[in-house]
């Protein structure tokens, strides 16, 4: 059996308008070329292929084959990745970023993070991004040593100078804990009572601020890198926290969490900054990406 030939992306645009517009006039009316040009491109993708596309005998619009069915989709994936890489290669002969690197702190609300990045794939589909979600220093390592080019921080450690920061909003944490945990009772109320009761922290997995604490005021800790496993190991009653109100707006909403009245290890503001190296600043995609978060602020 021959080998089938290998049709032009030319041919496979022409098949492809034919399949759009539904004949071989209305193709050549869209791509500006005679009938006659537009048949015999057809032909000789057909003649490539050794098979036929279109039923042309009994019908004034030409139908597709069962072969043309079965090759429509491929014919599409190949046009589609060939108009990808031309606009991506566009976008860097403009000095356009091939990817973009952004590292977002834990607590920066998700529904910012969905938004800037829901925008960003929308102005520039041909960008790749890599996302990666850190806490406390590691936000800043990172950026520091050069994984990510732009950085969402909380409150920024000493010794950054080799960093440029704008302010891009903040986040209120809340003492939180289930109904049933002892300080969701007056109890709670009375100075120094968060002190005896396990509190569960968001530890750093950075050496910029390792052994550093946060807002930590009982003398039990239980200390996790995830936020996700903080929230989870508040709803089972194994402690209290500090949570971003955001996160557990719900939670308080369906009582499944309370808000505690503390004397001490109350409602505190968790700020954020842009970051990024100042030898090293955005280029087009990564700078729009911040304004966005700017804006939001």
């Amino acid at each position: 059996m021959a080998e089938p030939g290998t049709p032009t992306l030319d041919q496979l645009r022409v098949f492809l308008t034919v399949v759009e517009t539904g004949s071989f006039a209305g193709a050549a009316r869209r791509l500006g070329r005679a009938t006659s040009v537009i048949s015999y491109a057809v032909a000789n993708l057909e003649a490539q292929l050794g098979l036929a596309l279109f039923e042309r005998e009994g019908t004034r619009r030409p139908q597709l084959t069962v072969a043309g069915r079965a090759l429509l989709g491929d014919a599409r994936t190949v046009a589609h990745g060939i108009d990808g890489l031309r606009a991506r290669v566009r976008g860097l002969l403009g000095g356009l970023e091939a990817e973009v690197n952004l590292v977002v702190d834990v607590m920066l609300p998700t529904s910012r993070v969905v938004d800037a990045l829901k925008a960003f794939q929308q102005e520039f589909p041909t960008v790749a991004l890599r996302l990666h979600v850190e806490a406390l220093g590691a936000v800043v390592q990172l950026v520091l040593d050069r994984t990510a080019v732009l950085g969402v921080s909380g409150p920024l450690v000493t010794g950054t100078d080799d960093l440029e920061r704008i302010e891009v909003g903040m986040v209120e944490l809340i003492p939180v804990a289930r109904p049933d945990h002892p300080l969701a009772s007056e109890a709670g109320t009375v100075p120094g009572a968060a002190r005896h009761h396990v509190q569960l922290v968001l530890t750093d997995r950075s050496t910029l601020t390792e052994g550093r604490d946060f807002a930590v005021v009982a003398t039990r800790t239980w200390r996790l890198a995830d936020l996700g496993a903080k929230h989870a190991l508040l709803l089972a009653g194994l402690g209290w926290g500090n949570m971003p109100a955001p996160m557990v707006a719900e939670d308080l909403r369906a009582g499944r969490l309370v808000r505690l009245r503390l004397a001490a290890g109350a409602a505190d503001t968790y700020r954020f900054h842009a970051i990024y190296r100042t030898e090293a600043p955005p280029g087009p995609a990564a700078a729009w990406l911040l304004r966005r978060l700017l804006d939001q602020a």
